[in-house]
Parts: C-alpha cells; sequence; structure tokens
C-alpha cells in the first residue's frame, strides 16, 4: 500500500466524509465542479455540516504537494491538480430526470473527467448508486474511448458502494462495513485492501461488479417497499380507528418484527434508486411489481397527510380558503440540512391547491436553497402560533421539542403528527 494518492471526485453529502477519512492515511486531492463549495471546503465549513470545522481543519492542506508530501486533503477545481493521483474515488449523484428515468450524466461527465487525467496503472473505483451493469457497460468504455487505455491492461476499475447515512453521527463511514469489487481478481484485492485500510467496520469482497452494484440498489429497494407497507397499514389502521403507531409497537414485541414506520420517503437514495433497478429490469423485459407499487405508494403520502389535514380542519368547523397552515420541518430526514427530493413539497403543493396560506420553518435547511430550489420564503421564527389554524410537524428535528403546542389548544387549531413526534394526547392525528 506504498505510494497512493487519492482523488475523491465530487465532495457532497459521500464524498467529502470518505475524503477526509482516506486524508487521515493518505494524501488525497478533492476535486468538485463548484467552486463556492471548494472555497468553503478550504476554509473549514462544510454546509452539509457532516464534518465539523475542526475535523475539517485538522486535515485540510493549503495545497497540493504539502498534501502529497504529509498526507490530509487539498480541495481543487483545477484538473491538473489531480493528474499526480494513482486511485480515482467517483462519488458524484445519480439522480432521476422528471419521469423518473435513470440520469447517468453526471456520472458520465466524471467518466470524461477520469479518462482526461489517468495514466498506465492507476484505479478507477466508481461509488455511485447505480443499476447492475452500469459501471461496465456505461462508464468504463467511456473511459476507455477517450483515455486510449484499456482496462486490466492499462488501468483497473472497482466498484465500492457508498452506505452514507447523511445526519447520522453515530454510524459514520468508517463504521459501516464496506462492500468492494474490482475488474479483475488483482484488482479486487488492491481496492479492497485500499479501503481497510481507514474503514473499522471492515469489508466484504464482492465476487463482481454487477454483484456490487445490486447489493447496494436492493438496499434501498428493501427499505423503500417495507416503509411502503407500514404506510399502507396507516391508511388502512385509520379507516379502522386505530392508531397505526401502537399496532407496531404491540407488534414490535416480537424480537423478529421489522421496526420500520409510516412517513414521506424522500432523500437521495431511498426515494430513487428503486427507479434504476426497476429500470434495468424492464430493459430485460420483466416489469418489477412490487417495487413500482412500493414508489407508486409511497410517492403518495404527500398528498394523503394533505388531504388528512383538511379533512381535520373542516371536522373542526374552520373555514379552508385564505387560513394560515404551518409546517414544521422541510428537509428530507431529521436534523439535517438536505432538502434533496423532500417530499414535504408535496404536503405545501396539494395544501397550496386547496387555497390555504402555507407557512414553512425549518431551522436546519438553507433559507436561500429552499427559495432556489423550491421557489418558498420559509419563515424564520416560530413567533405568533396563535394565527395556525393547523400546524403539521412534517420533519423531527430536536429542535421541536421545545414547542408549546398547549398555547394554540383554545384557537381551533389542529395538529397532525406525521412522525409521532410529539406526544400523542397533544395531536389531533398522527400518520
Amino acid at each position: 500500500m506504498n505510494d497512493i494518492r487519492i482523488s475523491v471526485i465530487g465532495l457532497g453529502y459521500v464524498g467529502l466524509p470518505l475524503a477526509c477519512l482516506f486524508a487521515n492515511k493518505y494524501p488525497v486531492i478533492g476535486f468538485d465542479i463548484n467552486k463556492d463549495r471548494v472555497s468553503k471546503l478550504m476554509s473549514g465549513v462544510d454546509t452539509t455540516l457532516e464534518i465539523s470545522e475542526e475535523a475539517l481543519k485538522s486535515v485540510i492542506r493549503t495545497n497540493e504537494k504539502d498534501t502529497i508530501k504529509n498526507n490530509g486533503l487539498y480541495c481543487t477545481t483545477d484538473l491538473d491538480k489531480i493528474k499526480k493521483c494513482n486511485y480515482y474515488i467517483i462519488t458524484v449523484p445519480t439522480p432521476v430526470d422528471i419521469n423518473n428515468r435513470p440520469d447517468l450524466s453526471p456520472l458520465i461527465k466524471a467518466s470524461q473527467i477520469i479518462a482526461a487525467v489517468i495514466s498506465k496503472g492507476d484505479y478507477v473505483i466508481f461509488e455511485s448508486t447505480v443499476y447492475p451493469g452500469a459501471t461496465e457497460e456505461n462508464c468504463i468504455p467511456v473511459i476507455e474511448n477517450i483515455s486510449k487505455l484499456k482496462l486490466n491492461i492499462d488501468f483497473f476499475v472497482g466498484y465500492s458502494p457508498e452506505r452514507i447515512n447523511p445526519g447520522d453521527k453515530n454510524h459514520t463511514v468508517e463504521k459501516i462495513k464496506k462492500v468492494t469489487s474490482g475488474s479483475n481478481v488483482e484488482s479486487a484485492i488492491n481496492i479492497d485492501n485500499l479501503y481497510k485500510s481507514v474503514i473499522i467496520a471492515g469489508t466484504h469482497l464482492a465476487p463482481s461488479i454487477k454483484v456490487a452494484e445490486a447489493a447496494k440498489v436492493i438496499e434501498n429497494c428493501q427499505r423503500d417497499i417495507n416503509i411502503a407497507f407500514v404506510n399502507e397499514l396507516a391508511k388502512i389502521f385509520h379507516l379502522m380507528n386505530i392508531d397505526t403507531h401502537d399496532v407496531l409497537e404491540a407488534a414490535g414485541s416480537k424480537w423478529n418484527f421489522l421496526p420500520f414506520k409510516p412517513g414521506l420517503v424522500g432523500g437521495h437514495c431511498i426515494g430513487v434508486d428503486p427507479f434504476y433497478l426497476a429500470q434495468k429490469a424492464q430493459e430485460f423485459g420483466y416489469h418489477p411489481e412490487i417495487i413500482l407499487t412500493g414508489r407508486r405508494l409511497n410517492d403518495s403520502m404527500g398528498g394523503y397527510v394533505a388531504n388528512q389535514i383538511i379533512k381535520l380542519m373542516i371536522k373542526k368547523g374552520n373555514t379552508i380558503k385564505s387560513q394560515n397552515v404551518l409546517i414544521l420541518g422541510f428537509t428530507f430526514k431529521e436534523n439535517c440540512p438536505d432538502i434533496r427530493n423532500t417530499k414535504v413539497i408535496d404536503i405545501y403543493n396539494e395544501l397550496v391547491d386547496f387555497g390555504t396560506k402555507v407557512h414553512v420553518y425549518d431551522p436546519w435547511a438553507n433559507p436561500n436553497d429552499i427559495k432556489h430550489v423550491y421557489g418558498i420564503d420559509p419563515i424564520s421564527t416560530l413567533d405568533g402560533l396563535k394565527k395556525y389554524k393547523a400546524i403539521i410537524l412534517a420533519v423531527g428535528h430536536d429542535e421541536f421539542k421545545n414547542i408549546d403546542l398547549n398555547i394554540i389548544k383554545d384557537n381551533d387549531c389542529i395538529v397532525y403528527d406525521v412522525k409521532a413526534f410529539f406526544e400523542k394526547n397533544i395531536v389531533d392525528e398522527r400518520l
């Protein structure tokens, strides 16, 4: 493991924690096309809040030469700075388009970038979530065509799927077992050893790149389907006037009952990745019924929640048009600033369609990002709760534990709890 120089391509929620981990032992050059992101990282600021300022500054180096000499992390937008690396790890997003079809354009662009800088003997490792076959069918040909190098002769490729859980300070990258793979036996062993050198939890060497790709995508499909099941249960039990969470608590007393809860399924993984496997399955002539049914059900939950809120307001004798409604939380999960693919927007849009005046408050999300991506101006404080006729707890941020809902009890205001976050006796209904 001598003379290893790593470049991480894409310094977001996945790439930065990985780059910082490797930087404790190896020289790492982080590359990103976002100049503002790179500038902030070099000053010790991670706007995703995944890496603390102290931890980031401890590994940041002022130039690539110092990094090569003393290990650490240097971030740049200059391709020339990564040419001396010999391991290139790609951690760019793999989204879907407006029709939920896989969008590999960031991955193809990253492959083009790598092709312009790699040399003979170099390794390219993909971490972005894809369908089985994408690395070998879509990415490697791009690298070969541009670089004029040949796989397993001039360069080697691996796939090691990311397992980052945004906002989770307990299951950090080094504490989660890493799946690895390579384009041939030798490269697979070398890539596995590279990750073993920094991953405390150890590694699992898969027999092929396709197996590693498939393992990653079904992790998120499995969670999506299980959440869809309890979301369907929530709809059924609501009709029966049974509290779903009471049912899940009772069922959870059995040792092998899986502890999934109903809710909104957003973010860049669970709400996206199943479409990658579904698309590939359809290319082979198979229509994946359970995967797509689970996706449809989970994507319906924002509208379902909004309709339940409107019904509760009407039952309480409130008019709907122009009434003030407050949504607490806008990120896709608690205690995390990530607003990508948040399904809270579905609740917002449905309530707006009903004619209500919807206000959004989220202490974690960047208000400029919410405005830029969704066209919403969030409120900055929670002053004046008494003006609302409905309050929806959409995301369970810790900060919301301090909200006193007793002050709106006499205001004909309904409280709907998507996350079963508040005490049961102080809310009108919970999902």
